[in-house]
C-alpha cells in the first residue's frame, strides 16, 4: 500500500479524470471543420457559375483559389488542433499504425502544436490581408484605408507573436531540462 492518505489519492485520481471533461470540446471541434467543409462548397458552387459565365477575369479565379485555401488552413489547424489536443490532453488515439495515419500524430508536443497553431493563424492572417488588397484593387472600389491599415497591424502582430513564441521556444530547449 502506498504511503498516501486514501483522500489525497481520491483527489489525485479525480483530477486525472478530469482531463475527460476536454473530450466534448473536441467533439465541438469536430462539428466546427463539417460546418469549414459545408462553408468550402457553398463558396466552391457559389462562384463557380459566375467563373462558367464568361464574366469572370483571372483576379476572380484567384480571389476564389484564396477562399478556398484559407477555409483549408482553417480546417487542417482545426484537425491539428484536435489530434493533437486529445493525444496531448486526454488520451492516446488507438488507431493502430494503419497506412491513413499521418506521421506526426503523436509527436507534436504543445511546443510543436503551438508552432503549428501560430504558423497556420500567419498564413491564414497573410491570405485575408492578400484578398483584402486584391479586392481593394478592383476597378471602381473604394479603399477603406482604416480597414487595410488594421489588416496589416493585425497580421504584423501574428507575425511578431510567432517569432517571439519560436524565440522563447529555442531558448528553452537550450536550458537544462528539470
Amino acid at each position: 500500500m502506498s504511503g498516501k492518505p486514501t483522500l489525497e489519492t481520491l483527489l489525485e485520481r479525480g483530477l486525472f479524470a478530469s482531463r475527460w471533461l476536454m473530450a466534448p470540446m473536441y467533439v465541438g471541434l469536430v462539428i466546427a471543420l463539417l460546418a469549414l467543409v459545408v462553408i468550402f462548397f457553398q463558396e466552391l458552387f457559389h462562384v463557380i457559375p459566375v467563373l462558367l459565365s464568361g464574366n469572370a477575369d483571372a483576379e476572380d479565379a484567384i480571389l476564389l483559389a484564396l477562399a478556398l485555401i484559407d477555409l483549408s488552413l482553417a480546417g487542417n489547424l482545426v484537425l491539428i488542433v484536435i489530434f493533437s489536443g486529445y493525444e496531448n490532453f486526454v488520451s492516446k488515439l488507438d488507431i493502430g499504425e494503419t497506412e491513413d495515419r499521418p506521421s506526426w500524430m503523436g509527436t507534436v508536443d504543445f511546443s510543436g502544436l503551438k508552432m503549428k497553431l501560430v504558423a497556420s493563424i500567419v498564413a491564414i492572417s497573410a491570405i485575408a490581408l492578400l484578398k483584402a488588397f486584391l479586392e481593394a484593387s478592383d476597378k471602381g472600389a473604394t479603399i477603406d484605408e482604416a480597414k487595410m491599415l488594421w489588416l496589416v497591424v493585425i497580421h504584423l502582430t501574428f507575425v511578431v507573436s510567432g517569432v517571439l513564441l519560436a524565440l522563447m521556444d529555442w531558448l528553452a530547449s537550450l536550458t537544462d531540462k528539470h
